[in-house]
């Protein structure tokens, strides 16, 4: 059985070496590419303040994550979760960078997570597949025609679950077309993009009538035709 985890992060900052912290895991399951429901998610208490810049993009402030656990009272569970499956992320050098900073930081001895699952990074696949263009998550939902209008600030739960749908778009699109049929199902989802019925805005041919005049023509034309070669294939039955 494909165990796949759709996997993604948000920061404190960009760059783990200077000490930037995750503040926010989300995960997704899917079996088979059906989407269990069976998804992990945590926010995280970072112990430093969250650059301003970061917060401008997730809106995640240091007085929501007060209260939220350490990743060292999560981390057991967190490998437990993700342990064998293929880990689907966008730009997944950014995310297992940091999710390795985090592990090293509670014992400096662990293992990469790539030693617990291996990863697919849809960044690479996007830009493979349409070099040259733009291969933000965005992008991707705007050319498979995914609808992210409800996301006006980046989450990991959230950026999650819509990289699924754009993962299923690029390695295969609409997998089903059952819809609301079967579980995993969301909104009318089935795996891939929305299925939409569009109807099509075709105005109806105009038809112009030959003229009298072009009637007597195209009449003497057949009949000259006719009478030179014995048979014309556009003479009507009387000619």
């Amino acid at each position: 059985m494909s165990r796949q985890i759709i996997l993604d992060t948000e920061t404190t900052g960009l760059e783990p070496k200077e000490g930037h912290r995750i503040i926010e895991i989300g995960c997704v399951e899917m079996l088979n590419r059906r989407l269990t429901g069976n998804n992990f998610h945590v926010y995280l208490q970072p112990d430093r303040e969250i650059d301003a810049g970061a917060i401008e993009v997730h809106g995640i402030t240091n007085d929501f994550l007060a209260d939220k656990p350490r990743f060292e009272a999560v981390m057991d569970d967190f490998l437990a979760y993700v342990r064998g499956a293929e880990l689907i992320i966008h730009n997944a050098p950014f995310d297992i960078g940091f999710i390795n900073h985090e592990l090293r930081l509670v014992n400096p001895a662990h293992q990469p997570i790539t030693d617990a699952c291996s990863v697919t990074d849809t960044l690479r696949m996007a830009r493979q597949l349409f070099p040259g263009q733009r291969a933000s998550l965005d992008a991707l939902c705007k050319r498979y025609e995914i609808n992210n209008a409800h996301r006006t600030l980046h989450g990991a739960l959230l950026d999650a679950e819509i990289l699924a749908d754009v993962y299923l778009a690029m390695t295969g699109g609409q997998v089903s077309l059952l819809l609301g049929a079967e579980d995993g199902n969301r909104d009318g989802q089935q795996g891939g993009a929305v299925i939409r019925r569009v109807t099509a805005d075709v105005s109806r041919l105009r038809v112009i009538p030959a003229s009298e005049d072009e009637l007597a023509a195209h009449a003497e034309r057949v009949a000259a035709i006719t009478k030179a070669g014995g048979k014309c294939l556009f003479a009507p039955p009387s000619v």
